[in-house]
Formats: structure tokens, sequence, C-alpha cells
């Protein structure tokens, strides 16, 4: 992959603990210029393990019926995330995109496919504060153009 990879810190992740309320967007049709979106909502529960050097969250969409979760894995030798990310389609880990924060901002990349062809992936989260966070995906197939696909808002939910 061409794009370097970011490096992060084993607590990038650390806010993302608990249990939070996702809206969620995903384009209809991708790669050809669409900006119709099907919009829907979900849960998200993320679980911290071995003090912070992983974490697992599900994802569950009801309207949609289907739930995702993913794994995060932090090397502490390259400093970086590795993500791997399943759902209730197939409960198969997706390759790994990797990567880490700088303030606010993680960004992470890795190789993927879209509907049977080979795309480049980047992922793209925003801490928003405590009580908020944007993940986004993007696909590509040069990783110059980017065609952002999914949003995910996420609102914590009240203790």
């Amino acid at each position: 992959m061409a794009t370097e990879i970011p490096t992060g810190d084993m607590h990038d992740f650390d806010f993302l603990v608990g249990h939070w309320h996702v809206a969620s967007r995903r384009l209809k049709r991708r790669w050809v210029g669409s900006d119709a979106w099907d919009a829907f909502c979900g849960t998200c529960h993320c679980v911290a393990y071995l003090g912070g050097l992983a974490n697992v969250d599900e994802f569950v969409f009801p309207t949609k019926g289907f739930s995702g979760m993913t794994v995060r894995l932090f090397d502490r030798v390259r400093r970086r995330w590795s993500i791997y990310w399943s759902n209730s389609d197939g409960a198969v880990l997706s390759p790994p995109v990797h990567g880490g924060f700088a303030g606010e901002r993680g960004e992470f990349f890795g190789d993927d496919r879209d509907d049977g062809q080979p795309a480049k992936v980047r992922y793209l989260w925003t801490r928003q504060g405590t009580e908020h966070a944007r993940w986004q995906q993007a696909f590509s197939r040069d990783c110059i153009d980017w065609e952002w696909n999914w949003v995910m808002d996420l609102t914590r939910v009240a203790a």
C-alpha cells in the first residue's frame, strides 16, 4: 500500500469503551458517483481488554437485521492499531486496517474487497469530546481518489 501508516498510542480507543447510540448512513451504490444514502440506527457496546492493548465492540442494527463486531489490537513495537471487522452475514474477520491517532483524529488503512473486487479501505475516527464520536469508511482503487461510503455518528448512552 502506498499510503504511509500512521502510528498511535495504546490509549487511542479508551474513549470508545461503553454504550453508544449509533446513527448510521451508507451509500446505496458505490463507485458510480451516487449521493443517495441509506440511513439507519443502531447501538454499540465496547469493552477494553489486556489493560487497554485490545478492545472489542459489537454494533447491532435491528432494522437492517445484522450486527458487526470489531477487534482492535495495539502493537507496542510498531505503535499502531490493527482493526479487524466481522459481521453476522459471515462471521469471518476482514483483513485488518492499521493506523493510529494524532490528536482527536485517527486514520487507518488496509486492503479489502468490495463487491468481489480488490479495494483499498480507509477508516477515519474523529473523537468529539467524551460524548460523541464519528467513524467513516472510504474505498479507493488507487489510494488517490477515495469514496466515503459509510458514516456512523456515535452518541454515548447516559449512565
